[in-house]
């Protein structure tokens, strides 16, 4: 049985893996990750090797997969395995740091659920917009609340380029993400794949920002392969 930890995207909560955990948790012992309480990388880091003993499997979309690269490049030791879902390895420009602080003060100032609304739409692949999954993203940014909102974007904005860790990557390694993903685009998880020596790369199609939520049968196909290497 594998130890097998998940960590949600900006504005998502368990709830974006609970098909994952569902299928999965049978087989191996599942948890995800609360990314909502701090505002720096290394702390986050920090506080799940802290709160998860042993070593584990550790997968991350997105701000997860910020994470997630985060943790491995510290403790490569401890992470047996490695899925990084729709996320990228550079970190962002100074426009797209200007904009997060932005749209962290605005979310403070009382636009937090027009903001978060906003953002999700841009998430899913337009033929997955339906009301049950706008009304999820919905739910989720609620459990996350202004509050963490602003911190995860501080902790987006202040991550450090992850690109000249990837070839140290020793561990079966995932690399998964949507052919409609407009955030972290599929040219940049190819360049991920490339960069990890042995990486499986997978690339689904009618997909989005939001694989777990949008095409959960073929994510976990993926981690059911990725957790058999």
């Amino acid at each position: 049985m594998t130890k097998i930890i998940l960590v949600p995207g900006l504005l998502c909560s368990p709830r974006l893996w609970q098909f994952q955990v569902d299928a999965l948790g049978g087989e191996h012992e599942v948890r995800v990750f609360d990314h909502r309480r701090d505002d720096d990388y290394a702390a986050m880091a920090e506080r799940l090797l802290d709160e998860v003993p042993g070593s584990f499997a550790l997968v991350g979309l997105s701000m997860g997969g910020y994470l997630a690269q985060e943790v491995v490049a510290r403790a490569p030791d401890r992470v047996e395995r490695l899925a990084l879902t729709c996320t990228r390895a550079e970190p962002d420009t100074e426009e797209t740091r200007r904009r997060r602080m932005e749209q962290a003060a605005e979310a403070a100032a009382g636009r937090f659920e027009a903001i978060a609304a906003e953002l999700g739409q841009g998430w899913l692949a337009e033929r997955n917009r339906m009301p049950a999954n706008l009304a999820l993203l919905a739910e989720m940014a609620r459990h996350t609340g202004a509050e963490a909102f602003g911190r995860q974007q501080r902790a987006i904005a202040g991550r450090r380029d992850m690109r000249p860790l990837l070839g140290q990557i020793s561990c079966p390694t995932l690399v998964l993400c949507g052919s409609e993903d407009r955030l972290t685009v599929p040219e940049g998880h190819i360049a991920m794949a490339r960069a990890i020596p042995d990486a499986d790369l997978v690339i689904l199609g009618g997909c989005g920002h939001l694989a777990p939520l949008e095409r959960p049968d073929a994510v976990t196909d993926a981690l059911r392969s990725w957790l058999r290497r």
